[in-house]
């Protein structure tokens, strides 16, 4: 499993290998930002190991809160996609699984 982030203001989603199956994590995420003002709440999904953040942009930025995560070892920014990585790949996929059986049709007008 790789680490993604998605990230728009005041809103950020965080999955990790590092949260998933972890029955910790939610306590220990949630123990890690509380010292960050702006964070409003903190929802942990260990099945998925994926957690989202709401934050105050004003008072908070992804910045500092990925910053907090990553020196505490819950991110890996280094082996982190994006969203639209994500994407990309998945359209990818599906234009190499695909492409090959509509070429025909296409070609043939």
């Amino acid at each position: 499993m790789i680490y993604y982030i998605h990230d728009i203001p005041g809103r950020l989603r965080i999955r990790s290998p590092l949260v998933k199956h972890n029955e910790h994590a939610e306590k220990e995420i949630a123990d890690l930002l509380r010292y960050l003002s702006g964070i409003e709440s903190i929802a942990v999904n260990t099945a998925t190991g994926s957690f989202l953040i709401r934050y105050d942009p004003s008072r908070a930025s992804s910045h500092d809160i990925v910053a907090a995560l990553t020196e505490h070892g819950y991110f890996d920014p280094r082996g982190a996609i994006t969203s639209d990585d994500y994407l990309r790949t998945g359209a990818a996929k599906f234009l190499s699984l695909f492409l090959p059986l509509l070429y025909p049709v296409l070609v043939e007008g």
